[in-house]
């Protein structure tokens, strides 16, 4: 008898095409065991039992007709599912395993043990169906897994669960969901080694961005302890975001992304064996899982195994506490970003939001409005009113029948890669999870909005809202000569366009970055005595306790914030404005008002370029430069472009030159292009002399307009003379633009003007401008306006 020819087969013996032998899962372990492991791929080793033993176990225990029986009577609606269910169930398990399939369990198991050297070896025992993992339909969660199994009659006693576990509520109704024919479906048990998990780590990754489909990102969630607690979604984990070009390079640590979880329980095996759920120490809380290192190797590895598989996967790790070991126990395809079609951009907008009542990781980018429907608990699903809003705890696959009937989801724990968020990715609903409170803070019958449109951060706020619904078509979009750029502020959103053809970012603000991921003043962090706010500073010190300095935690946030932006268009240019929030705006900053003077006129008082410099923000600026260096030389983004704004005089220039130069940022050495804003008319008289000093003009449209009209761009009762198409203005960019041109030099522009007329945009095509940079939602527009515009 061959391997391939009994009731069980060894790991190392199947292969990926075994689906309809091992089931999908087993089938994708023993894949990796054979062809992986030389690639650095660790798999605990184990077997399988077949498709063919789940049969003549049937057949033997002559189940079939008593499992037709209870399915046509649950069909005609004579019995509940839970009836139909438990009784198939029973059945199953008071089977008897006959003798040749008993021995070989027993018999692969000794020899499992006897390789690793232990008697009755601990293994983890896991549900395998022939329907399961493929790339149409995951079957996430839909069977058993039954972990630190001792002994053959303890494995003999959970492979026989497990095939009782084809037959659960949530298993028939997602077959039926699918449209499989139960009957039609066997199951395959996959036995491994056990990883003790339970003192080290586990949790889940995808080898594409879950929530945009962006090819290029890996996703990880870690917590402590074994991984149910991450998949069912009962913990909040940590979240790790990592460049998936750039993992070849050891010099380089392309880690995008990196979230403290709450992580406030962890699932453990006790004194006996027996897995339970504990309380984490504040330690624990408080740390990552993962170290740098570990969270590249396992990046590394998801880009093995995505490449093996030539398609998108969805994995599972665990690390085990007493060697530190890392394994793969898990790997199948990603079944939702990578089978969705998009000819068309659909972008949802929230109009006139109410206060906001709780805020979580969003899944999807939709927005719905409607009332909330609080339920706590499985047993109480029958209350759930259909298309309300699903407010809970937490799910598993039991709740499946009720997430169908929702409008939206919400719930109090888990991650994006929690059962929750994968489900409503498949349902194509907007869910917030992980809010912590929502059950809490929400109450039944309450008219909400609920919004994941903003980024990684979903809220659910106040009132019916009116939601808007953009639709634009992306697979026939027109190519230009004339370089059309976005304009990029929010770090969280940006993946989500990266289908579109954009050639690179125009104008990434640094400010709208700082503001929403480091939030503390720069100067705050090197001279914290000098804080007078006692409230600032006590924020400050949580905020930045876990990092080695204050220095640290600002240049960390704020160079991932930024890579973030770097990302989705890589390799094409970036350009990253160096901050140019005004005074007021500075103090609103924590601890920002112990620096800040107060300014009658802030639009033009102490702003961008005057403040590198100046020994009153010198060392902060010491900082955004160490951000943007790390940003190139560590992370790896050399497609980043740095731009001054508000340089008012080429003496100016040459002096924030040689401070950036101090601080590691030499313009031409490693590549790095400056650019200088274009807002201020002397920009324009000295150009020449500005273009010898950097490498491009970017064109601020508001700022140049109220200064060569003298009109402030705030004021209402100046707003009808606030016109970009002035004469005057447009007289500033020809002239911009041709004394750049005659250097050598490119000329950008970033403004509204060409989105919102399409004659403006033929102005400046017919002016010569490189770039257009205008803001996401508009981009579509532009690009038609300027391919017009090129035609004549």
């Amino acid at each position: 008898m061959s391997n391939r020819d009994g009731y069980v087969i060894g790991f190392e013996h199947v292969m990926h095409t075994d689906t309809d032998i091992v089931g999908g899962k087993n089938a994708s372990l023993g894949e990796m065991v054979r062809t992986l492991g030389q690639k650095g791929i660790k798999v605990p080793p184990g077997f399988a039992t077949t498709a063919g033993a789940f049969r003549d176990f049937i057949e033997r225990n002559e189940l079939e007709i008593q499992i037709a029986r209870d399915l046509q009577r649950l069909a005609i609606g004579k019995v509940s599912l839970s009836d139909a269910g438990k009784s198939i169930r029973n059945a199953i398990r008071n089977g008897d395993w006959p003798d040749e399939t008993a021995q070989e369990i027993r018999s692969h198991y000794r020899r499992l043990s006897d390789a690793l050297g232990q008697k009755n070896v601990a293994v983890a025992v896991r549900s395998s169906a022939t329907a399961e993992d493929l790339p149409d339909a995951s079957f996430a969660g839909q069977q058993e897994t039954f972990l630190n199994v001792c002994g053959e009659n303890a494995l003999l006693e959970a492979c026989r669960n497990c095939y009782a576990s084809l037959y659960t509520d949530r298993a028939i109704s997602y077959r039926q969901t699918k449209g499989f024919e139960h009957q039609k479906v066997a199951l395959s048990v996959g036995v491994q080694q056990m990883v003790n998990a339970g003192k080290g780590g586990s949790g889940v990754m995808f080898s594409i961005d879950t929530e945009t489909g962006f090819p290029n990102a890996v996703l990880i969630n870690a917590a402590w302890g074994l991984g149910e607690t991450v998949v069912q979604g009962a913990v909040d984990p940590d979240e790790y975001q990592i460049f998936k070009p750039f993992l070849n390079d050891r010099a380089l640590c392309p880690i995008l992304e990196k979230k403290c979880g709450r992580k406030e329980i962890k699932m453990i095996l006790d004194a006996s064996g027996d897995a339970r759920t504990v309380a984490t120490s504040t330690a624990e809380r408080e740390k990552y899982v993962l170290s740098d290192s570990e969270i590249l190797e396992l990046a590394r590895q998801a880009s093995i195994i995505e490449e093996h598989y030539g398609q998108p996967m969805d994995m599972e790790w665990a690390r085990d506490g007493d060697t530190g070991e890392m394994f793969i126990v898990q790997a199948r395809p990603e079944t939702v970003q990578s089978r969705r079609d998009l000819p068309a951009l659909r972008t949802y907008a929230v109009e006139a939001p109410g206060e906001a009542l709780t805020t979580g990781l969003s899944v999807g980018d939709a927005a719905v409005s409607g009332r909330i429907n609080i339920i706590k608990s499985a047993r109480d699903i029958d209350n759930f009113v259909d298309g309300s809003i699903l407010v809970t705890s937490t799910t598993d696959p039991d709740w499946v029948p009720v997430m169908k009937r929702a409008a939206a989801i919400v719930t109090d724990h888990g991650g994006r890669t929690s059962h929750a968020a994968i489900i409503s990715r498949e349902l194509g609903l907007p869910a917030v999870v992980g809010c912590g409170d929502a059950t809490h803070v929400l109450h039944d019958a309450q008219e909400v909005t609920v919004s994941c449109a903003g980024g990684e951060t979903g809220t659910v706020t106040e009132g019916l809202s009116k939601i808007t619904v953009t639709e634009d078509t992306i697979d026939d979009l027109p190519d230009t000569r004339t370089d059309v750029m976005m304009n990029l502020a929010n770090p969280s959103a940006a993946f989500r366009w990266w289908r579109l053809p954009v050639r690179g970012v125009g104008l990434a603000r640094m400010e709208f970055v700082i503001n929403s991921t480091v939030r503390v003043h720069p100067m705050a962090l090197v001279h914290p005595e000098r804080v007078a706010d006692s409230n600032a500073l006590d924020e400050i010190e949580r905020l930045t306790h876990s990092y080695d300095s204050k220095e640290e935690f600002f240049v960390e946030r704020l160079s991932r914030g930024l890579s973030r932006i770097a990302a989705f268009c890589h390799p094409k240019p970036v350009i990253v404005r160096m901050s140019d929030f005004k005074t007021n705006e500075y103090a609103d900053l924590l601890g920002g008002r112990s620096f800040e003077p107060s300014e009658a006129n802030p639009m033009i008082g102490f702003r961008g370029a005057s403040r590198y410099y100046s020994e009153h923000y010198r060392e902060g600026f010491a900082l955004e430069c160490r951000a943007i260096d790390r940003l190139r030389r560590k992370i790896g983004f050399q497609n980043v472009i740095v731009m001054i704004p508000f340089c008012r005089t080429p003496a100016e220039a040459d002096r924030v030159l040689r401070v950036m130069g101090e601080n590691g940022l030499e313009r031409g050495t490693g590549g790095l292009e400056v650019y200088v804003m274009c807002e201020i008319p002397s920009n324009v008289v000295c150009a020449a002399e500005f273009a010898q000093r950097f490498d491009g003009f970017s064109i601020g449209s508001n700022d140049l307009t109220q200064l060569t009209l003298g009109i402030d761009r705030d004021s209402e009762d100046l707003s009808e003379l606030f016109r970009e198409d002035d004469p005057a203005v447009l007289w500033m960019i020809e002239t911009v633009v041709r004394k750049a041109h005659d250097a050598g030099v490119k000329v950008g522009f970033c403004g509204q003007a060409p989105s919102n007329d399409p004659a403006y945009a033929r102005q400046l095509v017919k002016l010569g401008i490189d770039s257009i940079s205008v803001t996401p939602d508009s981009f579509i527009k532009v690009l038609h306006n300027v391919a017009n515009a090129e035609i004549g």
